[in-house]
């Protein structure tokens, strides 16, 4: 079974939007300019018609990824429990004797600028299924970081 992947609606809209584009946009500009660089005559010394070629093998692909996505997204709706870390979850938690606050979301929504971390990544895996009050130890390169969760809200 293909990976889940847990989106918030408004990216849900946004990678729908980006296929649009791909599929309806981009593909008839690049089959344009693959006409107009046919229309040029020799295609084996073609740097035009090679460029354009390569950019509909990256567009194509990238509209396989976005479809693939959307295929097994799963939305996130609605706030998280408060009883326990989930994806969607506010967390107040203590590192290694600082306060930091999270949100836990899906990996396209992540901005670590706003505390917003993934539920796959290191941080977030330890901090799944936990309660307010847990603690744990989360092994990193620079070695253990010790946290103990605060609030969930």
């Amino acid at each position: 079974m293909p990976d889940q992947i847990y989106l918030s609606k408004e990216n849900i809209e946004k990678l729908k939007k980006q296929l649009g584009d791909l599929k309806n946009i981009k593909r008839k500009e690049i089959a344009e300019r693959i006409q107009e660089a046919k229309d040029l005559g020799d295609l084996s010394e073609n740097a035009e018609y090679s460029a354009a070629k390569g950019e509909q093998a990256f567009n194509e692909g990238k509209i396989l990824e976005l479809e693939n996505n959307l295929r097994n997204a799963v939305m996130i709706v609605g706030d998280a429990p408060k009883d326990k870390i989930s994806i969607n979850s506010k967390i107040k938690v203590r590192l290694n004797e600082k306060e930091e606050e999270f949100t836990i979301v899906g990996d396209n929504d992540i901005d670590p600028v706003n505390k917003k971390i993934s539920y796959r990544s290191p941080l977030g895996q330890s901090f799944l299924g936990k309660r307010a009050g847990d603690t744990g130890e989360i092994k990193v390169p620079k070695g253990i970081i010790k946290f103990k969760i605060i609030t969930i809200a």
